[in-house]
């Protein structure tokens, strides 16, 4: 299994905080429908108000990918950017 795991290591807010910031945002899919070559690594977006995101790829157990799915809180709508690393090997926008 390949857990995709949303950060927001750039925070754009007046306070300088996320309120999501102590919850885990994770999802699962398949190995076979994860390129192998973007495996083990991490892909930062960033907007122009400050906000930057962090996805980062890891193989993991099935077992694991369980765990981790009961834990996570979704993917705060930021799925899109999992479907532009596997298509593109990039985050990026498409219009």
């Amino acid at each position: 299994m390949i857990a995709f795991e949303l950060t927001m290591p750039n925070i754009g807010s007046w306070n300088g905080k996320w309120t999501g910031a102590s919850k885990r945002y994770i999802r699962t899919m398949p190995e076979r429908k994860v390129p192998k070559k973007l495996w083990g690594k991490s892909f930062y977006y960033g907007w122009d108000d400050g906000w930057g995101a962090n996805v980062s790829v890891e193989k993991v157990s099935c077992q694991e990918a369980k765990k981790l799915n009961k834990i996570s809180s979704g993917f705060m709508m930021y799925d899109w950017m999992i479907d532009s690393i596997i298509r593109h090997g990039e985050i990026k926008i498409e219009r």
